[in-house]
């Protein structure tokens, strides 16, 4: 057999490039719940969430997605977090969900001192019960829990308290209806990226924090409604925050969002856009004829 040098070389190089890539490749898995938690159609929408995160990380192809369920037992939850480089959640009562399977919060207590990436948006953020703040704090930064704990719908406009930060490339002040909770548990050193003015307070919505221990987090408390995907500022705001998490680069005029707007559906309908509910006309009811005494 005659050999070619040449060739040879050339599938070296070829085949090293191919090495180098796969090792700079980033897992994140992105875990959503199908199990309703009692709110209605439309709302707490999670492994839809979850679908439509995954959607959006597809032109990037430095980045492999696994959108799984997480809803109990998810006995394979701590070799899957093993697995990956960052996690994604999507899921109700994010706290207590990260906490009361031992085996799961040791798995993403490992994902933390690796320098991992930890992403939690909405109900991923606290939990009912204040037993569940410190472990969270510890890993996300902030969260919410206790008979502290507040939320808010209101139509807002979140502020961007640091316009240079990259994950906020290509994201102006954002006008919407949400719910929002606030009044949030935080460690030093969180960098509030989205704020709304609750109460005639600035409260954190949106943060980044770099962990003591090197990894990225990333919060967002919005999304309770699933037509909120439709908000081209959302979007960019969700996936930048999971870029800068993994340590991605992000570039300065922010990423593209476009999505086929059927992958936004629930059960094949468009939600309609989240507004206030009309408030509800009193009846006046007609007075009664006074009676002679």
């Amino acid at each position: 057999m005659t050999h070619h040098p040449a060739r040879t070389f050339v599938a070296c190089l070829l085949l090293l490039s191919f090495s180098a890539f796969a090792a700079d490749t980033k897992h994140l898995l992105i875990v959503g719940q199908q199990t309703s938690d009692g709110h209605p159609p439309t709302t707490h929408e999670f492994m839809a969430g979850a679908n439509v995160l995954a959607e959006l990380l597809k032109p990037f192809p430095e980045i492999e997605t696994s959108v799984v369920n997480g809803d109990d037992p998810w006995t394979d939850g701590p070799k899957l977090i093993d697995a990956a480089d960052g996690i994604a959640m999507f899921v109700t009562q994010g706290a207590q969900w990260m906490q009361h399977d031992q085996a799961r919060f040791e798995a993403l207590k490992r994902l933390a001192a690796r320098g991992g990436a930890i992403v939690a948006i909405h109900w991923s953020v606290g939990a009912k019960e204040a037993q569940y703040i410190q472990g969270q704090l510890d890993l996300l930064g902030a969260t919410r829990g206790g008979e502290q704990r507040k939320y808010q719908k209101l139509e807002v406009e979140l502020k961007r308290p640091d316009p240079q930060h990259p994950i906020m490339r290509g994201i102006d002040d954002i006008k919407v209806y949400d719910e929002f909770y606030y009044a949030l548990d935080q460690a030093p050193g969180i960098h509030p990226l989205l704020t709304a003015n609750i109460d005639g307070k600035d409260e954190t919505a949106g943060w980044s924090w770099e962990r003591p221990d090197g990894g990225r987090a990333f919060g967002f408390v919005a999304l309770h409604f699933h037509s909120n995907w439709q908000l081209p500022a959302y979007r960019r705001f969700v996936v930048q925050g999971v870029l800068w998490s993994l340590k991605q680069p992000i570039p300065e005029g922010g990423v593209n969002v476009d999505i086929d707007p059927k992958k936004l559906e629930l059960n094949g309908v468009l939600p309609p856009p989240a507004a206030p509910e009309p408030e509800k006309k009193k009846s006046k009811k007609p007075k009664e004829p006074k009676v002679a005494k």
